[in-house]
């Protein structure tokens, strides 16, 4: 069976397909034109911009797809996908017309589980100014992100965190009420 890869969307600026949603629309018809099968796509969700105050809220989404067997390929697919709707990489967690995040690998652990805990217990100050050289998977913090696993629960909530053995449900039921609540599906 080919490899699973799940991958978040969001956008919370207007790109060349049109509005957040547009984007998001047009980045999964990228996608499914660039290599990679879509198997299952979130709904849309309306999300407040993180880190809070930081720009308009986003639009995120999450998708299931198969590919090219190395993770590094689809991440080149990826940012790729982002340079075409309008993406530059400057400042950390800017406002940006398209992110597309490579979560997992099916049960993948990259670089060593060492690795991955430590870039999973980065403080918030120095997750703003320490970024990794090398691909990190599962995403380091997945697992303290509304946004990203509320829609990861519409189509992968049984997914299990290769480390820490939580699914993605149970992932999603151990972040604050308040959290929850502010990811509305459109």
């Amino acid at each position: 069976m080919a490899q699973e890869f799940l991958i978040a969307l969001g956008s919370n600026l207007p790109s060349s397909a049109g509005g957040s949603s547009d984007t998001l629309a047009a980045a999964l018809t990228a996608m499914a034109t660039s290599g990679l099968r879509l198997r299952r796509v979130s709904r849309f969700f309306a999300t407040p911009c993180f880190p809070p105050g930081n720009g308009p809220d986003f639009v995120n989404a999450c998708v299931s797809v198969t590919g090219p067997d190395h993770p590094e390929v689809v991440l080149d697919i990826l940012h790729g996908i982002e340079a075409e709707f309008g993406r530059t990489r400057g400042t950390r967690w800017a406002s940006r017309p398209l992110d597309l995040d490579l979560l997992a690998a099916g049960d993948l652990v990259r670089p060593d589980p060492e690795g991955q805990a430590h870039w999973r217990g980065l403080p918030l100050e120095r997750q703003t100014q320490e970024v990794p050289d090398e691909l990190i998977l599962p995403h380091p913090r997945l697992q303290d992100r509304a946004f990203v696993l509320v829609p990861l629960a519409d189509i992968a909530s049984g997914w299990r965190h290769p480390l820490t053995g939580a699914t993605v449900a149970e992932m999603l039921a151990a972040l604050p009420r308040q959290d929850r609540a502010e990811v509305m599906a459109l």
